[in-house]
C-alpha cells in the first residue's frame, strides 16, 4: 500500500514538470509567412545576411542534408530560410529586425511556403485542386512538392512550430498574379480564415501584414494591384498593408532587389512592432 501511495506521489510531482516541458515558450513568437515569388525571395545574399542571431530561428520546411537540416526542427535563421531558394526574401530582415528591438528574453521564429506565379487562390482548399489543374506546369510541379497542397504544409508546419511556442501574426506577400483582381480581399480573408480555424487562432491576437506588389514609383509591372491591396483592411479589419513606395526592384519591375528586400522587411518588422507595443530602434 505505501508503495502504491509512494508511487502515486511520484506521479503527481513529476507531471506538472513534464507538462511545463512541454508547454509551448510564450516569448518564442513565431510568424507564418506565405506567398508566390517575392515570398520565396532570391535577392543576392551577403556578409550582413550571414550573421547568425540564435534569437531568430527558422522551422526547416524540408530536409537539407547538405546542411544537417530536418524537416520541422528549429534553425538559426541563416539564409537561404527554405529548400528551394538560394537567396534572402523580406522575412530575412523581418526577424533581424524583430530581435534586434524586442525585449532580449523574446525569440523570433519563421514558418514560410511560398510558391511563385501563383494566384491567392492556391491556397483556398476549396479551389486549390482547380487552379492547379489549369496552371502551367511548371507552378504544378513547385506545388507538388508540397503534397500538392501548400496550405495543408504550411498548415503542418504551423502545428509543429506551436508545439514550441505562440504564433503571433501571419506575413503575406502575393498579388502579382492577382493584380486586377477585385476580389482578392476576399479571397484572403477566406484563407485567413482558415488558417485560424485550422490552427484554434484567435483573430484578434493575430494580425495578417500584406505587402504591396513594387510600386508605380518603380515602374512596377503590376502596380495597378497596390490599389486594390490598400482595402484588404476593410475587408480583414485585422489586417495591415505594407507600403513598397522607393523600395529598388529588378529590371523585371516584378521582383525585388536585396535591398529592396532588406527595406522592406525592416517595414513589416517596424508595423509589427508597433501593434505589439515597441518603437523601432535599429
Amino acid at each position: 500500500m505505501r508503495l502504491k501511495l509512494s508511487f502515486i506521489a511520484l506521479v503527481i510531482l513529476l507531471t506538472p514538470a513534464a507538462r511545463a516541458i512541454a508547454d509551448p515558450d510564450p516569448n518564442f513568437h513565431i510568424y507564418l509567412c506565405f506567398g508566390q515569388s517575392n515570398m520565396e525571395g532570391g535577392g543576392k545574399i551577403e556578409e550582413q545576411d550571414r550573421i547568425a542571431d540564435k534569437r531568430f530561428q527558422v522551422l526547416a520546411d524540408f530536409d537539407a542534408p547538405g546542411r544537417g537540416w530536418k524537416k520541422g526542427q528549429w534553425y538559426d535563421a541563416i539564409p537561404p530560410l527554405t529548400r528551394r531558394t538560394r537567396g534572402i526574401s523580406l522575412v530575412d530582415a523581418f526577424g533581424r529586425t524583430m530581435v534586434a528591438n524586442l525585449p532580449s528574453n523574446i525569440r523570433i521564429g519563421v514558418v514560410k511556403v511560398g510558391v511563385a506565379g501563383t494566384k491567392i487562390e492556391l491556397w483556398d482548399q476549396d479551389s486549390f485542386r482547380g487552379y492547379l489543374a489549369t496552371a502551367d506546369a511548371w507552378k504544378g510541379k513547385i506545388a507538388g512538392e508540397y503534397n500538392d497542397n501548400p496550405y495543408a504544409y504550411l498548415v503542418e508546419l504551423a502545428k509543429i512550430a506551436q508545439q514550441s511556442g505562440v504564433i503571433k501574426g501571419i506575413l503575406l506577400h502575393q498579388g502579382e498574379s492577382n493584380a486586377e483582381d477585385k476580389d482578392w480581399s476576399l479571397k484572403v480573408k477566406k484563407v485567413y480564415d482558415n488558417l485560424m480555424k485550422d490552427l484554434n487562432l484567435k483573430p484578434a491576437d493575430v494580425p495578417l501584414l500584406a505587402g504591396e506588389v513594387v510600386n508605380a514609383d518603380q515602374g512596377g509591372a503590376k502596380a495597378g494591384a497596390n490599389e486594390i491591396m490598400k482595402k484588404l483592411p476593410e475587408t480583414l479589419p485585422n489586417s495591415h498593408v505594407i507600403s513598397s513606395a522607393g523600395l529598388p526592384c529588378n529590371p523585371d519591375h516584378l521582383h525585388f532587389t536585396a535591398e529592396g528586400y532588406r527595406q522592406f522587411g525592416k517595414r513589416y518588422a517596424e508595423k509589427m512592432l508597433s501593434i505589439l507595443g515597441y518603437k523601432i530602434r535599429h
